[in-house]
């Protein structure tokens, strides 16, 4: 072969070796492009994935505080309208007309050895008790909560009682339930009366009121959450004679029912009609 023949080959061998080294940087060339690209994707997708995590975590946090915050005002307002039914508990209306509600049941404490009441009411009573004594008075407990057989009992020998006067037997229960509570409509069943007599004069009758304790008793214990439960002249509403030393707790409602100057029947029909 001619030298001339052999040069153009090596030329045409170098050209066809350039042009495929030439598509195959090409081609790899493409392809770093491709996989660029498809990186980029893949960060743009980790972005927004991330970026919509995020936002959901954002919405589900707020969601869950939404539905914290719900229940904490429902439990707050729960809460409130507890209280203030135990405060309204205090208002209890327990009369001739209008009996122990059937099951209740308060929860008592012991305020002396022989003397329990309603616990909510124990520590303004034994307050009033010491101060009253404090103040060179002489108070004392004879009567605080009585069960539904206790005071049974105490009709019962009541209208015994009343019998033995000469009072018709028909007509003894009705006389005997002006001083005594009929069973079942006594606030002494409820733990929240008390019966404070003078150590010095203890006879349950009018006389109680000219004693220094009862006295004292009568202007200061709306001060503790207590009202004197049957004022003079308001048998016809209560249905109770006169008891200056019949006590009964209402809480928070002494003070304004002490200055309204109203029996306490008066009382509820004038908040029940606001």
């Amino acid at each position: 072969m001619k030298v001339k023949e052999k040069n153009d080959l090596l030329i045409v061998a170098v050209a066809a070796l350039l042009t495929l080294l030439l598509g195959f940087g090409i081609q790899f060339g493409l392809h770093l492009r491709d996989v660029h690209r498809e990186q980029q994707r893949g960060i743009a997708l980790m972005d927004r994935l991330q970026t919509s995590a995020e936002a959901a975590g954002e919405t589900e946090h707020g969601t869950i505080s939404a539905l914290t915050a719900g229940r904490e005002r429902a439990y707050e307002n729960k809460l409130k309208h507890l209280v203030e039914l135990e405060k309204l508990d205090m208002l209890m209306l327990v009369n001739p007309y209008n009996p122990i509600p059937e099951g209740y049941t308060p929860v008592l404490r012991m305020v002396d050895e022989s003397h329990a009441v309603d616990e909510r009411c124990a520590d303004a009573l034994l307050q009033m008790i010491n101060d009253c004594r404090e103040a060179g008075m002489h108070p004392y407990i004879c009567s605080a909560y009585r069960t539904q057989e206790y005071q049974q009992g105490l009709f019962d020998n009541k209208v015994l009682r009343v019998i033995l006067s000469g009072v018709d037997a028909e007509e003894a229960p009705a006389v005997a339930a002006r001083s005594v509570a009929v069973p079942g409509t006594s606030e002494h069943q409820l733990g929240l009366a008390v019966d404070i007599i003078d150590e010095f004069y203890t006879n349950l009758d009018q006389g109680q009121e000219g004693t220094d304790t009862q006295q004292w008793l009568m202007e200061n214990c709306w001060r503790y959450g207590f009202i004197l439960r049957y004022p003079n002249g308001t048998t016809e509403k209560t249905g109770i004679i006169y008891e200056p030393w019949h006590y009964r707790y209402v809480g928070e409602f002494a003070e304004e029912i002490h200055k309204s100057g109203l029996v306490f029947e008066d009382y509820i029909a004038q908040r029940r009609g606001r």
